[in-house]
């Protein structure tokens, strides 16, 4: 019995899925940077801040959203209502992340910033696209 290739999903589903795997691997990237940082020059910064505890508690915290991102970017790609949720939350964390970044004083927080407020809000928009509301009611 051949197995028949799954169909390529909708555009607007495809854009969904890019934009939780960008994030996805912007944050494993991070926690592998911090790992790299670690590895090749200690840790540094105040004392309040800088001890291995903290710095393994992030890299967890990182490695785990990323990780769930792509697993949502996978359900957006596959068309699982599921992967609206999450992917909602994400947006709005990223979103509280962003505007104050989008507001600092340095251009590289700043054009950071933005750009994580513009990919979030483009996010939210296409989630509740008419198009992705009717296919993820299909699914049911």
């Amino acid at each position: 019995m051949a197995v028949l290739p799954r169909p390529v999903p909708a555009p607007p589903f495809l854009a969904l899925g890019a934009v939780a795997a960008l994030e996805g691997t912007a944050l494993v990237g991070y926690a592998l940077f911090d790992i790299v940082e670690f590895a090749r020059s200690g840790i540094s910064g105040p004392s309040e801040v800088s001890n291995l505890p903290a710095l393994i508690l992030q890299v967890l915290i990182f490695l785990t959203f990323g990780v769930g991102l792509l697993a949502v970017g996978r359900g957006w790609w596959l068309v699982s209502r599921r992967a609206r949720a999450p992917f909602l939350l994400a947006q709005l964390i990223a979103l509280v992340v962003g505007f104050p970044l989008a507001q600092a004083a340095g251009s590289t927080e700043r054009v950071a910033g933005i750009v994580i407020v513009a990919v979030a809000l483009l996010g939210i928009a296409v989630s509740f696209a008419p198009a992705v509301s009717r296919a993820l009611e299909d699914d049911q």
